[in-house]
């Protein structure tokens, strides 16, 4: 398999993983039933963290997205800005990364 293969892979499990995790918060953010008012206070509390995560996630999947339809295109690996080389390195932290670590900063 080659490095584009098993990079494609990662970010492919990755993307299948956030797609369930956000389907549980969903699944979470549905389900209150409580009708005492302490109870739901805390429910909601407990909802802005998960719709924080949701959106955390929602924001990881465009950046996967964009770096698989990069791989499709043949630019994967190259900065968008700048259009140098991305590090290995760098990729291996942060697959889904458009940037060169200078254009980054």
């Amino acid at each position: 398999m080659t490095d584009l293969a098993i990079r494609r892979a990662q970010l492919e499990d990755r993307l299948a993983f956030l797609d369930a995790r956000l389907h549980e918060i969903d699944a979470e953010l549905d389900s209150h039933q409580s009708k005492d008012w302490e109870e739901l206070a805390t429910e909601r509390e407990g909802d802005e963290v998960l719709e924080r995560l949701g959106q955390s996630g929602q924001s990881e999947i465009a950046q996967i997205r964009a770096a698989l339809a990069r791989m499709d295109a043949g630019e994967y690996g190259v900065c968008v800005t700048c259009g140098a080389d991305i590090s290995e390195e760098r990729l291996d932290l942060l697959p889904y990364t458009p940037f060169c670590r200078s254009c980054a900063r």
